[in-house]
């Protein structure tokens, strides 16, 4: 079983090889290709997700896409996102897909708050089952494992609700 790496926020590193709670190991990485593609899961190297945003319009656009879908310009480019999120929705995986799989893990999906619809499928890490609530707040954290930074989200204890 591959080690988890270290868990990365704004407020620095956190050591989290056994201390995150509900982290599912992970078997499979995505392939990181060259480009704006590949800079969703490389952007987390400096606590910071970049997300391709249109420049002449504003719109942001995830996943990745060559042309805005709102006013179909080309110049799109990643930018840095908040971080701060909403939990729209949750699942808490119990199946067991592979040896090793053991623990319960929670697979959220979440609005950035940079634009409405604006939806990442992720981890809700630090978070006990009982404890999640729709329309939480949330905020970004980081799974660093090889080349790859994914993008997790635990509770914002911090953000007035």
């Amino acid at each position: 079983m591959r080690k988890h790496g270290a868990i990365t926020s704004g407020t620095g590193l956190m050591e989290t090889d056994n201390d995150t709670v509900n982290l599912p190991p992970r078997k499979h990485l995505p392939v990181i290709e060259d480009g704006p593609r590949g800079e969703y899961w490389r952007s987390g190297a400096d606590g910071v997700l970049r997300i391709t945003r249109c420049q002449p319009c504003g719109f942001w656009i995830h996943p990745h896409k060559e042309a805005c879908p709102s006013c179909h310009s080309r110049e799109v480019m990643p930018e840095a996102v908040s971080g701060k999120a909403t939990l729209e929705t949750w699942t808490i995986n119990r199946q067991k897909w592979f040896r090793g799989l053991d623990e319960p893990f929670v697979v959220g999906l979440v609005t950035l708050v940079e634009q409405d619809g604006l939806n990442l499928t992720t981890n809700i890490v630090n978070c006990p089952f009982d404890q999640l609530e729709f329309g939480m707040p949330v905020r970004l954290i980081f799974q660093n494992i090889e080349d790859v930074w994914l993008p997790l989200f635990e509770p914002d204890r911090m953000s007035p609700e």
